[in-house]
């Protein structure tokens, strides 16, 4: 939990000195800009060069303070509404694996259509499945 904190605390510093610029979400314009869930962790942000040289900064900060190794080939980027070619000029800078559309995170379909059923069936199959036990 105190290692999360820390990941935590280098993108609070590099969103407060405009180096990493998350998205803002809802009515409220909430910025998200990364979410975490125990060893998992997501980077939300705007599609440009200076985001992603600023994860990889981050990253690189993480391992050296934490003396733990982000495994990248492990580790997937994507984006969403974003050119296909832009993704791949990304990746020559993080060097993570390219991930497919929709993907799931947590459980939930990303990048799919919600106004399609289908989009929904996997959510809807496992919440029967949690029901009837």
């Amino acid at each position: 939990m105190i290692v999360a904190q820390g990941l935590s605390g280098l993108v609070k510093q590099a969103t407060r000195k405009n180096l990493f610029s998350g998205i803002n979400v809802g009515d409220k314009k909430v910025d998200v800009n990364l979410l975490q869930f125990a060893d998992d962790t997501l980077f939300v942000c705007e599609s440009n060069v200076q985001n992603i040289m600023s994860i990889k900064a981050m990253l690189t900060c993480f391992e050296l303070s934490s003396s733990l190794r982000v495994n990248f080939h492990k580790s997937k980027q994507g984006a969403i509404g974003v050119d296909r070619f832009e993704v791949k000029m990304y990746y020559e800078i993080i060097h993570c694996s390219l991930m497919d559309l929709p993907f799931t995170y947590l459980g939930l379909p990303i990048g799919g259509n919600p106004s399609r059923c289908s989009f929904w069936e996997p959510v809807i199959s496992k919440l029967r499945k949690k029901l009837s036990v």
